[in-house]
């Protein structure tokens, strides 16, 4: 939850391959304050059944930019192995990329001022993500 000196993230997934929310995502969070700075791991989590991140750690007080770090890859060749994917689309998981997925991780990196909440939204399919500031 954001405070007047912080700023607060939250996250979810959808599989766009599928049309249902990713679970079992892992999502690492980062912070730093200033674009110079370091950046501070700061934990992470998975996502539920519903695709959302509802434990990611909050942040620390002077954060002004924020990293989110999708482990993609596993989510998708676990799919692949259940044969769900390559029947849920209509492209060739194999012939283009010689893989099942062509982003084996996301990062999103974005900027925060305190007292603001920031959903960031993942769309997600094997070849390719979207994401945006959700409310």
């Amino acid at each position: 939850m954001s405070t007047s000196t912080t700023a607060s993230v939250s996250t979810h997934i959808l599989d766009t391959s599928a049309g249902r929310p990713a679970e079992g995502v892992a999502v690492q969070l980062f912070a730093r304050s200033g674009r110079s700075a370091d950046w501070q791991a700061l934990g992470g989590s998975a996502t539920d059944a519903d695709g959302r991140c509802k434990d990611l750690p909050a942040l620390p007080e002077g954060t002004t930019h924020v990293r989110l770090d999708f482990a993609v890859e596993p989510y998708f060749e676990e799919k692949t192995a259940n044969q769900q994917a390559d029947a849920l689309q209509d492209a060739p998981a194999n012939r283009d990329s010689g893989r099942g997925v062509f982003f084996p991780e996301v990062a999103i990196t974005f900027a925060v001022v305190p007292g603001e909440h920031y959903h960031v939204p993942l769309l997600l399919n094997p070849f390719g993500y979207s994401v945006y500031r959700g409310s």
